[in-house]
């Protein structure tokens, strides 16, 4: 069995949806693993990652705007405001998705379906650079 880990670093321009597929595919390609498992790991709590539909945008869209509806930017409704009124809200919204991602690797490539892609969700409105730790195991 083969591994292989490194870091992703994402610069994103604020609050929404950052697809990372290619950057990901690429470093799968690199490692010469043709069946076998990659785990993502975002390292931060005010932003995640998730797998979504990567061909129509409106999807991303819809799901940003969603986030806003669902989870408020009300320094009023919350303690933890040090930050900015954005800060506690984008915990939140990380912790309702996820920051780790397992995508099988089938015949050494990574096996999303037709429409699926991998975004960093950034939950803060200030653009950020945000990493990502890959490690790949199989053979």
């Amino acid at each position: 069995m083969k591994q292989a880990q490194g870091t992703l670093s994402v610069a994103t321009p604020g609050q929404g949806l950052t697809e990372i597929t290619d950057e990901v595919v690429r470093w799968v390609e690199g490692h010469g693993i043709a069946t076998g498992l990659l785990t993502l790991y975002c390292q931060h709590t005010s932003a995640s990652l998730v797998v979504q539909e990567n061909a129509d945008p409106d999807v991303q869209r819809d799901l940003e705007a969603f986030f806003k509806r669902l989870v408020k930017e009300d320094v009023s409704l919350y303690r933890h405001t040090a930050e900015g009124a954005d800060d506690m809200p984008a915990h939140i919204r990380s912790a309702l998705t996820q920051v780790s991602l397992a995508i099988p690797v089938s015949d050494r490539r990574l096996a999303l379906g037709t429409w699926q892609g991998i975004y960093l969700f950034e939950h803060r409105r200030a653009p950020h650079t945000r990493r990502v730790v890959l490690h790949i195991s199989g053979e």
